[in-house]
């Protein structure tokens, strides 16, 4: 079960995108009453797993993915941010609709159909959030996913996610965006860096890294620290990061789709040499049609995986 987590403040500091504003306080960090693992052990409560899934997965806060998926997107990110609001708790948020999404990998391929249809769905996005505090992960992959595109593409995502961090500036002031890095295996620090700026992380809060991978928390923080350098020696600045420690009490096996062996990190909180660590993939969710998750598909619950993490086997 996750440690009790003390009031914190979603400080508005000068460094921050968001320096103009009130500072807004909450007593920790929201867990998904309709998570994967929480349907599952609703469904499920005479199965000898439950009670361990329920306590070690489902009780820990975890962050809620929003796509396609998700219906009318502002409608969704409004009911779930006001829900989070009115237990007083933080909640965390991926958007996940960018045009050709996952085009490297292709397990949770997809997203919106134009450019077009993205900028309407992220401005709803953002919109439904309103005022409410909230902390957003913006398009994981999408920066690490270069290698797979044209450079027309590339130009095209860029413009995309500077215009989602536009948005969540006007529309979700005290939202805390952060844009997607990848992971330490991925891409060399100085090329992430170039990647981040390019794509508009002046005017977000910060990035993420390690979103639905292994990667030890050691890691990613001196991997974080390195692109944070880069950004200093090229751009004149440094931004705040959160790593997803969901799976990654293990580390990496290097493998990234559903390896076996693989365990549970740290719970969702601030701190532990980042700014946040999150829980932002779901324990127990497949990374796809793969490793010891064959024959499921991209995000689907897995209990026996997620009962064999929570050990570590």
């Amino acid at each position: 079960m996750a440690p009790a987590l003390t009031t914190v403040l979603l400080a508005l500091d000068p460094g921050s995108a968001h320096a103009a504003g009130p500072a807004l306080t909450t007593s920790g960090f929201y867990a998904d009453p309709d998570s994967s693992a929480q349907r599952w052990v609703n469904a499920n409560r005479g199965d000898g797993r439950a009670a361990a899934i329920q306590a070690s997965i489902a009780n820990v806060p975890s962050a809620r993915w929003f796509g396609n998926w998700s219906g009318a997107v502002g409608t969704a990110t409004g009911a779930y941010t006001g829900a989070a609001a009115a237990a007083g708790k933080l909640p965390v948020l991926v958007a996940y609709d960018i045009p050709d999404r996952d085009i490297c990998a292709g397990q949770s391929g997809g997203g919106a159909g134009s450019a077009a249809e993205y900028r309407t769905w992220i401005a709803a996005f953002a919109a439904g959030i309103g005022t409410r505090p909230a902390v957003v992960v913006l398009e994981p992959d999408s920066l690490g996913d270069e290698s797979c595109m044209s450079q027309a593409q590339i130009s095209e995502r860029n413009v995309l996610l500077s215009g989602a961090v536009a948005q969540f500036n006007a529309k979700a002031p005290n939202t805390r965006l952060y844009l997607d890095a990848g992971n330490p295996a991925w891409l060399s620090a100085e090329t992430m860096a170039r990647h981040l700026a390019a794509a508009g992380v002046a005017g977000a809060h910060g990035f993420s890294l390690n979103v639905s991978n292994y990667l030890t928390t050691a890691q990613n923080v001196a991997y974080g620290n390195a692109v944070n350098a880069a950004l200093k020696s090229t751009k004149g600045f440094t931004k705040p990061f959160v790593v997803d420690t969901s799976r990654n009490g293990n580390g990496s096996d290097g493998a990234w789709c559903n390896p076996a062996g693989r365990r549970i990190g740290t719970p969702t909180g601030w701190g532990g040499g980042a700014e946040m660590l999150l829980w932002i993939k779901v324990p127990g969710e497949s990374d796809g049609n793969c490793g010891v998750g064959t024959g499921s598909t991209a995000g689907q619950f897995l209990p026996e995986v997620a009962y064999k993490m929570i050990y570590g086997y």
